[in-house]
């Protein structure tokens, strides 16, 4: 098995609205701009790892509109393997409209599509390929079933799993996904899992600890500009700092997090390392407008990362 990503999941075309704020009920506002671009959960992540240099074979489904296309072009373009990547017959791509407010702060609706096509048997299908790499990353914007019944393929050959429950739902079963390795819910989304409070780093703690006391191994909370809490069954919660910058555009930016993160840790196997690699890359990502687009390459992250470290000195 060699250090390879396999991502389950998502892909959306963004649409993306810069606003000065939001209309109220029946009002209409001129907004500043808009932007086009490729997103969704699974493809931004899997974006973000083959940014870094990751090695990442996709599973996913298009519609076969105007859109699936051009999202096909762009994996390949970025050296993601999409053999499993295909489009669904008389079915519309996901779509994601967007609103970002002056303070880099972002507001999202999902349209599914083609995501709601993935199914298990997709999985099955592309089973011999996904067995090549050593870490899947799942996300919610795909079936649930899809989800269980790849965490538990996954489990019965020994590949470890990344499960990020975005966007949560509380009828998620917590006893089906116990298979995965590591579990990676932002403050909000932690809050939906555990019907507990997670505004704060304590208040994040215990609720992770509550999923960790019914068998989740390892939960990944992202705290925003406060970092990132790592909480296991053994030894106390590890806090990774996050890095002040002047955000932009925070959309993408925990998928930036979780691509990053994915490809460190297959690379290296160190989970603290990977963390903090994680929280850099995202930070780096909220300086620039868009999801994907403002992903950083090897090359250019390796700068951001140079400027912080002469900085600190």
């Amino acid at each position: 098995m060699g250090a390879r990503i396999g991502v389950v999941g998502s892909n959306m075309v963004d649409l993306i609205t810069y606003i000065d704020r939001m209309p109220a009920a029946g009002e209409t506002l001129a907004a500043p701009a808009f932007a086009m671009g490729h997103g969704g959960k699974g493809a931004n992540q899997a974006v973000a790892a083959a940014k870094l240099g990751g090695e990442v074979l996709l599973v996913s489904r298009v519609g076969d509109d105007l859109f699936g296309g051009g999202t096909i072009r762009n994996f390949q373009a970025l050296g993601i393997d999409t053999r499993h990547v295909r489009a669904v017959p008389g079915t519309q791509s996901g779509v994601a409209p967007i609103f970002v407010d002056p303070s880099g702060e972002n507001r999202i609706l999902i349209v599914k599509g083609a995501n709601e096509r993935l199914l298990p048997a997709d999985v099955d299908a592309a089973a011999e390929d996904l067995k090549t790499c050593r870490l899947i990353l799942l996300q919610l914007e795909i079936p649930l079933e899809t989800v269980y019944h790849t965490i538990a393929w996954a489990a019965r050959e020994g590949i470890e799993v990344l499960l990020n429950p975005a966007p949560a739902v509380p009828e998620l079963d917590v006893e089906r996904i116990l298979g995965a390795t590591f579990l990676v819910p932002n403050q909000t989304e932690l809050t939906i899992l555990t019907g507990m409070p997670a505004a704060t780093r304590e208040q994040a703690e215990a609720a992770a600890r509550s999923l960790v006391a019914r068998g989740v191994r390892q939960v990944i909370v992202t705290l925003g500009a406060e970092g990132a809490l790592l909480v296991a069954a053994e030894g106390p919660a590890v806090h990774v700092p996050s890095v002040p910058v002047k955000p932009h555009d925070t959309s993408g930016a925990g998928d930036a997090f979780i691509g990053a993160f994915a490809q460190h840790y297959v690379a290296h196997r160190d989970v603290l390392a990977a963390l903090r690699w994680g929280a850099r890359y995202a930070a780096d990502s909220i300086t620039r407008p868009g999801t994907q687009s403002a992903f950083a390459d090897a090359a250019g992250f390796a700068r951001f990362c140079s400027a912080l470290e002469q900085g600190a000195g």
